[in-house]
Parts: structure tokens; sequence; C-alpha cells
């Protein structure tokens, strides 16, 4: 029976899910045309919404880049590689395979999601050239699966907001926080790391279930992981290209304002300090400037969906926040119609699911905080639920629905070869079992 709606799933999804290019487009025309029916604005109107929210997010689209950038930079060091290559070897069987492969993505996600998503595709790569007759696409898919956990975890765009504080925490929360809310709130709290502990277990043991009899296996050949080749120093300008002592003279001056930031802060880790710290720790792993570049460099066809859909994503989050005369949007009658149906104790859970169905609009933790925060965080505080509680229900449904929303599989899909239709089945069953597991979590832990 679980095989036969795994292979139901599958199937729909080849059928007819879209490019993830199309798919924002789809998007747009569905936001466009619920924006003039609900809030009654003209299409000139809406347009412009449209075209004001077209570059609103490059700052933050710049953020998103690097993240992923030195996540990929980091996952391709030698020595991760190695380490890899040599956990991959050790697995023999197709079912246990899927087991790793979604236990490596949970830890990658949940240190660094970009991390997660680039050491998850490699590795779901290094598996598939040494164990026969695993499901390749499976393969995959479970490394995606481990994605599901990121906003729980250390690179968590909206906690690290949270903790972050300043001006821009006050606009996003609607004026509820004028202080920073500690990690130990958030990521920390105790429902968070129950909710992360179910979903290492459960997911394992839910893909392994869905690997089919007649496995899809690729040519090993064909998805080979290219050797890295050392560049030449043959003059001094090579020679000073590939030192480490300028890499070691670097690092230090990093550590030296680590240490400054964080014996003045204390651990408060913002995204752009995380952004530093695998900047810095992925310079350390590969060991001079000019092979570090090369990873980067190697990495920036990955980000190729940040670059070319972050604007229209934009242009969507512009549209559904757009509002008429009387402050009526897109986004606020969507958050409203599930405030006005909850209490104190649903209220989370409601939080979490308004959020998983802006984030198929809006793909983005921090455009999915600027959606949803204004609103949200006021309506939670007069039903007395904490504002780290209503944050992280956001976060988790940001999160969540990122499992039927290809944007974010972009670059582990280049990476592995495949089309977002290859996972995208897969991923159905993922978001239903997830969906269930979080549900209960802030129904029964907050």
């Amino acid at each position: 029976m679980f095989q036969m709606l795994t292979n139901a799933s599958v199937q729909l999804v080849n059928r007819y899910l879209p490019s993830p290019f199309v798919f924002s487009i789809v998007l747009t025309l569905i936001a466009f045309l619920g924006g003039v029916l609900l809030t009654g604005q003209d299409v000139l109107t809406m347009a412009g919404h449209w075209g004001g929210g077209l570059w609103s997010l490059h700052s933050f689209a710049m953020q998103m880049a690097l993240v992923l950038v030195t996540g990929y930079a980091f996952a391709n060091a030698p020595i991760i590689q190695r380490f890899l290559d040599s956990l991959a070897s050790k697995v023999t069987s197709p079912t246990t395979a899927i087991v790793i492969s979604t236990l490596v993505g949970l830890a990658g996600s949940w240190i660094n999601w970009g991390f997660g998503l680039v050491v998850g595709a490699i590795f779901a790569k290094s598996l598939a050239r040494k164990v026969p007759n695993v499901d390749y696409p499976l393969l995959v898919a479970a490394a995606y699966s481990g994605f599901v956990i990121w906003h729980g975890g250390f690179s968590g765009s909206i906690p690290l907001t949270l903790s972050t504080g300043g001006d821009n925490l006050q606009t996003l929360s609607g004026g509820v926080l004028t202080e920073a809310i500690p990690l130990s709130q958030t990521i920390f709290a105790s429902y968070n790391l129950i909710i992360l502990a179910a979903l290492i277990v459960v997911l394992p043991i839910v893909n392994r279930m869905m690997h089919p009899k007649n496995p899809t296996t690729v040519d090993p050949a064909l998805i080979k992981i290219e050797a890295y080749v050392a560049p030449e120093t043959n003059t001094p300008a090579q020679k000073l290209d590939d030192s480490r002592v300028v890499a070691i003279i670097l690092l230090l001056l990093a550590l030296m304002y680590y240490i400054n930031y964080f014996s003045t802060n204390g651990f408060n880790l913002g995204l752009d300090i995380v952004i530093g710290l695998f900047l810095f720790i992925g310079l350390m792993a590969h060991g001079t400037l000019e092979r570090y570049y090369r990873a980067v460099k190697s990495g920036i066809g990955g980000i190729a969906g940040i670059v070319l859909l972050f604007p229209f994503y934009g242009g969507i989050m512009g549209i559904m926040t757009g509002a008429n005369a009387d402050g009526v949007s897109i986004s606020s009658e969507v958050t409203e119609f599930f405030v006005n149906n909850a209490t104190a104790d649903s209220f989370p859970v409601f939080a979490f699911l308004s959020a998983g169905l802006v984030n198929i609009f809006v793909p983005s933790g921090g455009g999915q905080f600027a959606v949803q925060g204004p609103v949200m965080m006021p309506a939670g505080l007069a039903l007395n639920v904490s504002p780290s509680v209503t944050a992280m229900a956001i976060a988790w449904g940001d999160a969540w629905t990122n499992m039927i929303q290809p944007f974010w599989a972009l670059p582990l899909l280049g990476i592995a070869g495949l089309d977002a239709r290859a996972i995208m089945g897969y991923c159905l069953i993922i978001l239903a079992v997830s969906g269930a597991i979080i549900t209960g979590g802030f129904w029964l832990l907050v």
C-alpha cells in the first residue's frame, strides 16, 4: 500500500510539475489573480505591487547566495570528500544507503542549509557509484529530505534574525519585539529539539520504505566526482596564489575578529556571522586562497536559481503584501483567516500551516518573516503565545513546504544531475510525514 502511494506520487509529479522557473511564473499569475479578487485592486495597481517587489530581495539574495557557495566550497574540500567517500564505501545495501543519505542530509542541513544541500548531493553521488541497485532519484530525495529541518538549525534565518535584534527585528515583528531573543528560546528550546529528534528517527525509516522494487539506477561512470587538480606553482605569482602563509594570516585576522565579537556579544549568531564562519572554515579546509577560490567558482552555477528566480519571488512577495486603501492584502487575508479561528493552544499550529502555505509563494525564510511577521507576531502576543514560539512556527512552516517547492532543490539537483520531477514524488510523502510530526510537536509541546 505504501509503495503504491509512493508510485502514484511520483507519477503525479512527473506528469504535472513544471520547471522551477515556469513554476514561479505560474505562482505569480495565481497570486496576481488572487490579489485582484481578494483585495479589489485593479490590474495596474497589482502590477505596481509586483514591479515594486521585484528588486526588494537583493541584499537577502546575496546573503543566501553566500550561504550556498560557502557551504558548497566547504562540502567540496578534499578532507570532506575523502570522509564522504570513505563512509560510502562502508555501505553495501540499497536500503542502508537510503538511510545513511537521509542522516547525512539531516546533519548537514542542521549545521548549515547550503552545506546540507551540497554535501547531501555529493554523498548521494558517492553512494550511487559504490552501491549497486540503489534507486538514484530516491537517494537524492532522501538527501534533500534533510533540508526540512534547516530552519530549526544553526543557519535558520528567522531564529538568527531574532537573536540579532535591532530596528529590523522591531519592524519585522510588527513592533512586538524591541530586544533580541536568544537562541536558547528558539533553536535550543526543548520543543524544537524534540521535533528535530522525531524527524531524525522517522524520516530515514520512511525513505527506506519508499525504495522501489525496480530501482532507477545510473552508470557510475556518468556520476563520477572529478578529482581535484592542484594549481601550478611555477612562478612567484603562482606561488603567492597558492601560499598557505597568506591563508594563515587571513585566518588569524578572522580569528581575532571572532574572539572580539563573541567576547563582546556572547554566543549571538546572526546570519552574517554564520556566513563568515563558514567562509573561513572552508578556507581553512582548503588550505590556500587559490584553492578556496576555485572551489567557490565551481559552486557559482548552483546560485543560478537564486539569481534568476529571487526577483520573481520578490515580485510575488510584493503582490502578497500589496494592500488596498483599507490595508487589506493577500497576506493579511490568509493570515487573518488562521488568526480568527485560533486559540492560544491552536495558534502555533495555525501559524505553522499558514507559513507552509505562504512559503509556496514566497520560498525565502527572510521573505517569509517579512510577509507574516508583522501580522502573526502581534496576533500571537494577543493570544498570550510567546513571540519565540510564533516565530519558530513560521520558521518550521517555511522549511516544511520546501519539500514540494522546487526552488531550493535546484543546487542539489544541479550537482546530482537530475530534474525536479525525479524527486518531488518522493518529497510529497516526506511532506505528509514531516507535517504530521511538526504539527504534533507544536500542538502537544508548546
